[in-house]
């Protein structure tokens, strides 16, 4: 006897939509998500919109078609246009998120310097270029956990997910100051989440493997057939494919889960 397939619910935009109350995982909730303009920060932006969440699209890029797509389905978001490696645009971002919704509940550490690096030898690398790098991968994760903590204490706890790199793991040539900041990433994650827990603030890293948008595929015309080789799971990777992990982290199912590393590379590499 064949059992007849259930229907699948309407994603919880189209409900929104329709004007149905649903209730999501992070209602109530304020997430500020840095580089929300990308591909990859994009997803996350409307994954934790669609949870209920109310979210701060933080960005040098242009914000509005991000927030524009929220709102579109009902969901609530602003815009910011924020500098992370500068402590005053930080600064700033903090206080407009809280006069805006006030709370802050979780940051998303996603911004990064990466699609205009300088491909090629260690030693060919710009000093400025690597200063850069570092500037926006690791000292703009210290500020923006920095500024929301204070929040997250007084609150009673918060979730602060940093994103890291498979290529920590892979060692890839030719990035090396991608890489390193990257790494530190993993550390920062690990220190940190020793300093807040008490807070009860838990800390988190997330490290997606290789995902080609255009600008990627223009840089590196056929890269992605060769890290898909790598997979257990073979095929292109996609941000869809990270949004669960960032979901179950900052909500209510993983509050007991801090300073771990969480590998969304489709069976790259293990760890």
């Amino acid at each position: 006897m064949h059992s007849t397939p259930s229907r699948r619910p309407p994603p919880r935009q189209w409900a929104r939509r329709l004007g149905e109350k649903i209730v999501g995982t992070l209602d109530e909730q304020t997430v500020i998500v840095t580089g929300g303009a990308g591909s990859l920060g994009r997803a996350y932006c409307l994954a934790l919109a669609d949870e209920g969440a109310n979210v701060v699209v933080a960005d040098l890029a242009d914000i509005s078609p991000v927030v524009s797509e929220i709102t579109a389905f009902h969901g609530t978001a602003i815009g910011l246009e924020v500098d992370i490696s500068e402590e005053p645009s930080v600064d700033r971002m903090v206080a407009a998120a809280l006069q805006a919704f006030g709370r802050i509940d979780v940051l998303v550490n996603n911004a990064a310097f990466f699609k205009t690096v300088t491909a090629g030898p260690f030693e060919d690398i710009p000093v400025e270029e690597w200063d850069r790098v570092m500037a926006v991968n690791v000292r703009g994760a210290w500020l923006c956990s920095r500024a929301v903590v204070p929040t997250m204490r007084d609150q009673g706890g918060g979730r602060i997910i940093n994103i890291s790199s498979n290529t920590v793991w892979k060692g890839v040539p030719g990035f090396l100051h991608y890489v390193t900041s990257k790494s530190a990433i993993l550390g920062f994650t690990r220190g940190l989440a020793r300093e807040v827990g008490k807070d009860g603030i838990t800390v988190n890293t997330v490290a997606p493997d290789y995902i080609p948008d255009r600008i990627l595929l223009d840089r590196y015309l056929g890269h992605d057939e060769a890290v898909v080789a790598q997979r257990s799971l073979p095929r292109t990777q996609t941000p869809d494919d990270v949004v669960g992990t960032i979901i179950f982290l900052a909500g209510p199912g993983a509050a007991f889960i801090t300073g771990q590393s969480f590998l969304v590379n489709g069976g790259s590499h293990f760890q």
